[in-house]
């Protein structure tokens, strides 16, 4: 917990009051949010972004919470001798390596997630995409970036066929917080590593949410020298994409970001998941962390 001992009683009222116009806005809207980078290491981070989340439910606004956990599946794959390979931002996604995926995705990053916001006095609640028949999904056709014609094989790794949100919308109406693992299912009941950028996005536009937040390690989408750019249509990604600015693990977090955009979601906010307490910062301020992204 920060340290408020130096504020004065009259300042901290301030700084609540101020908040007020913010929390009648968003009260009773879904916020969805991609949890990831050091947000998710930092132990600090972890335990502001907690506080964040409850603090967010008990205020009226529905936080959905969509986690990735690419360093974690690294680490797990070392371990037992296995080098990761990525292609085009992808993690490719053998038999073996979606078994790791699983087990630490849908097992120790979850609950350690579920754990940090129930210790800050939430109600978290774990799920993959197979819980509720939650996430469908099917092998990722994965056309070359370059060459059309060429198709990488990349795997276990979905691409999501459909979503059926009851099971989020149900634990939402009791007062319960979802932490959700990026793993669909297949039509043969087998298991799909999808991109948590992704899953996040289209999970947004199903629930309808008035926000989608994604956490990074930057301060948002930069141009070539590095400076931040803080407002982006979907001609400027367009043109961004043509030009190599926006690549690699970027590719998939932008594109599903303006997926969501154009498909209903009121704004995307790509933001410093660096900041202590960024979402309250971006939620109840007026106060912008990084860049947000329009259909047009």
């Amino acid at each position: 917990m920060s340290d408020t001992t130096h504020i004065a009683p009259r300042d901290k009222a301030e700084i609540l009051a101020q908040a007020l116009p913010y929390i009648r806005k968003y009260h009773g809207k879904t916020m969805v949010i991609k949890y990831g980078g050091n947000a998710m290491t930092d132990p600090a981070l972890q335990a502001d972004f907690a506080e964040d989340v409850v603090l967010l439910k008990l205020v009226g606004i529905n936080p959905v919470v969509v986690h990735g956990g690419g360093p974690q599946i690294e680490n797990a794959l070392k371990r037992l001798g296995k080098k990761g390979e990525f292609i085009q931002g992808m993690r490719v996604t053998d038999a073996e390596t979606m078994e790791v995926v699983e087990w630490v995705l849908g097992g120790e990053v979850q609950q350690d997630i579920v754990g940090l916001i129930n210790q800050a006095g939430g109600k978290a609640v774990g799920l993959t995409g197979r819980d509720g028949g939650m996430i469908r999904a099917q092998k990722l056709k994965m056309l070359d970036n370059t060459d059309p014609n060429v198709e990488h094989d990349v795997g276990q790794v979905g691409d999501i066929v459909s979503v059926d949100p009851s099971v989020v919308k149900a634990l939402q109406d009791d007062a319960f917080i979802p932490v959700i693992s990026p793993i669909g299912f297949g039509e043969n009941n087998e298991s799909y590593n999808i991109n948590a950028d992704v899953v996040a996005a289209k999970l947004a536009t199903v629930l309808k949410a008035e926000k989608l937040m994604m956490l990074t390690n930057i301060s948002g989408v930069l141009d070539k020298n590095g400076e931040l750019l803080a407002d982006l249509t979907a001609r400027r990604i367009d043109e961004l994409f043509a030009d190599g600015t926006i690549s690699g693990g970027m590719l998939p977090k932008i594109a599903g970001a303006l997926d969501a955009a154009k498909s209903g979601v009121n704004a995307v906010h790509i933001i410093d998941g660096r900041v202590p307490h960024v979402l309250l910062l971006e939620i109840l301020t007026d106060q912008a962390f990084g860049t947000m992204i329009r259909s047009h």
